[in-house]
Order: structure tokens, then C-alpha cells, then sequence
């Protein structure tokens, strides 16, 4: 019997311990709201969502900048792009030649108010990272709502029309695909090609690369599987399909993530868990607290769902660790 979501901790665990290498990447939640609402959400993101990045946290990330060697920062949420300091993060990053992602599910670009995003991100050099579940419509639109499909369409050519994802340019589009239900993602480097064949050839899309994402048990994929039964049977898949390969490109082992009130976990996983980052034993900790050399050599708290990103050809918000 699996323990329940809402029991995890980083002592239920068969899962192999970990510890932390050289921080790179500082992940950033910037709030929970979100104009789409998809099942297989790890977040719960929704519209109906309040919890939002405060400028005064907004500040507190860009001071840890400043003293960190962090390199990249990865925006994330929600829909990043509707926190009002999404912008201003960027900026600052951007300033001080730190590498940017947003993670953009696309259909953000035809909010009211963000008529001028994508020329924002091109100006900025910003990486985008887009969530593109299938390419084929039928697909997209059950899983995200009906027209979530023609929307990203229609802002994935206007990226392309920026620059983004042309050979050549500074400007990197790349794609995100995660399962429908729960299984494994196909190979991503197949997977990729037919991606590339059916966009390009169906709608003239261009794009850097593909990732493929395992679904996590958490939140609202988590009441899915729970509620269709199928709770128990996924967590033995992800259990079965152990690769002790990924354990060394794993990537908590150089990223931490923060929440929206800043506060600091060892992945965006944990964080919806709940399962904080701790030094030494410490309690709960804001990223104001914390000296980026401390973070060298700690545990990284793990617990059932970590499986996830070990299965098969693993798992990371940068697509498969051994593709």
C-alpha cells in the first residue's frame, strides 16, 4: 500500500538519497493563477486562484541574485506572465546577463493586458519553455478545454513571425508534451521528430526542441488517478521503471525553487508537498535567509513522487535526463 500525498515526508521513502551539487538555476513560482485549468496540473493552477508574488518577495529574489552564481532563472507558476512583477523579474535577471525561461502555456499571449508579451520576451532574449501536450488537436482540447489548440497555434506562429525558433537566432522555443494519462512519455527524441513533421508540415511551426515531461502524482492528477482507481497501479509503474542512471543528472541537484511567498524547496515538486529545503536540520527557510554556499553537499529531501523524475528515461523540467 502507498502511503497518501497528503502523508509524504522525506523519511517514507525507499526512494536512493541525494544530495545537492553547485546551484545554477533558481526555479520561481510567481503565483498559482492561471487562465486554463488542465487536469494533469501538478500546481492546481487555475483562474480561480489568489495566491500571487508580492513585490516586496519580488525584491528579496533579485537581492539572492546578486549574492548567488546563479545563472539561469526559470519563471514559472500558473501562467507566470500574470503576476504583475513577472516583467520586472525578467528585467533584473536580464540586466545582470542571467539567462531567462517562462514557462508559457501559450494561450496567456491572448489575455487582455498582454498584447505586447511576445515582443517583450523576444527584446529580452527570454527562453521560452511551452506547453504543448500533443500535436494534435482533438488531443490538446480535451485535456486543456475546447480551442486551447488553435490558440496556441496561433501563438506559437507569432513567436515564430519574432524570431523564435528559427535556426540561427538567439530567440529558443521549446516545446513541453506530457502524457494524457498514466503512462511514460514515448522517447523524446521520436517523439520530437514527429512533433516537428506534423507542426511543420500542418502549420508552419518551427522549434528549437521537445521535451517530454512524466506526469507527477500531486494535487489535481493525483485526485485523478485516485478517483479513477488507477492511484496504486501508477505509482508501481514509476516504482518498476527506476533508472539508477538519472539519480546523477537529477535536477535538484543544481536548482532550487521558491514559492510565491518565498519560501525555499528543492524542487517545484516538493514544493507543492509541502516538503521544504532545509540546511543542517534547519527549519522552513525564505530565500532572505539563505547563503547560496550553504546549499553545497546538503540532502535533498525525497519522498515517493521523486520516482517520477527517475523513471524510465527520467524526468526534469528540461525534458528527458538520458534521451
Amino acid at each position: 500500500m502507498y502511503i497518501p500525498l497528503s502523508d509524504l515526508s522525506p523519511v517514507n521513502t525507499a526512494f536512493p538519497k541525494v544530495r545537492r551539487g553547485s546551484l545554477r538555476t533558481l526555479q520561481v513560482n510567481v503565483g498559482y493563477l492561471c487562465n486554463q485549468a488542465c487536469e494533469h496540473c501538478h500546481v492546481n493552477a487555475g483562474p480561480k486562484r489568489t495566491e500571487m508574488m508580492t513585490e516586496d518577495t519580488s525584491d528579496a529574489l533579485i537581492e539572492f541574485l546578486d549574492r548567488s552564481e546563479v545563472r539561469r532563472l526559470d519563471l514559472t507558476g500558473g501562467a507566470p506572465e500574470l503576476n504583475p512583477y513577472f516583467r520586472r523579474l525578467v528585467l533584473a535577471a536580464r540586466t545582470r546577463k542571467i539567462e531567462v525561461i517562462d514557462r508559457c502555456n501559450l494561450t496567456v499571449l491572448a489575455e487582455t493586458g498582454q498584447e505586447d508579451l511576445a515582443e517583450f520576451l523576444a527584446e529580452q532574449e527570454v527562453e521560452v519553455i511551452a506547453s504543448l501536450p500533443c500535436y494534435l488537436e482533438k488531443t490538446v482540447n480535451e485535456q486543456r478545454g475546447k480551442g486551447v489548440f488553435a490558440s496556441s497555434i496561433t501563438a506559437l506562429r507569432r513567436l515564430n513571425a519574432l524570431g523564435y525558433g528559427e535556426v540561427g537566432s538567439r530567440l529558443k522555443l521549446n516545446l513541453m508534451y506530457n502524457p494524457i494519462g498514466p503512462s511514460l512519455p514515448p522517447p523524446q527524441q521520436g517523439l520530437e521528430a514527429d512533433y516537428r513533421r506534423h507542426l511543420g508540415e500542418q502549420y508552419g511551426i518551427r522549434f528549437n526542441r521537445l521535451y517530454t515531461l512524466v506526469n507527477m502524482p500531486i494535487h489535481r492528477f493525483a485526485r485523478t488517478l485516485v478517483s479513477s482507481g488507477q492511484f496504486e497501479e501508477y505509482m508501481a509503474l514509476l516504482h518498476a521503471s527506476f533508472s539508477k542512471e538519472n539519480l546523477s543528472r537529477l535536477m535538484c541537484r543544481e536548482l532550487i525553487s521558491v514559492d510565491w511567498r518565498g519560501f525555499v524547496y528543492d524542487c517545484d515538486f516538493n514544493q507543492m508537498l509541502g516538503l521544504p529545503l532545509q540546511i543542517d536540520g534547519s527549519k522552513r527557510l525564505h530565500i532572505s535567509d539563505i547563503e547560496p554556499a550553504a546549499l553545497d553537499d546538503q540532502p535533498i529531501a525525497a519522498a515517493d513522487h521523486c520516482f517520477g523524475c527517475t523513471a524510465g528515461s527520467g524526468s526534469s523540467c528540461s525534458g528527458a535526463l538520458n534521451s
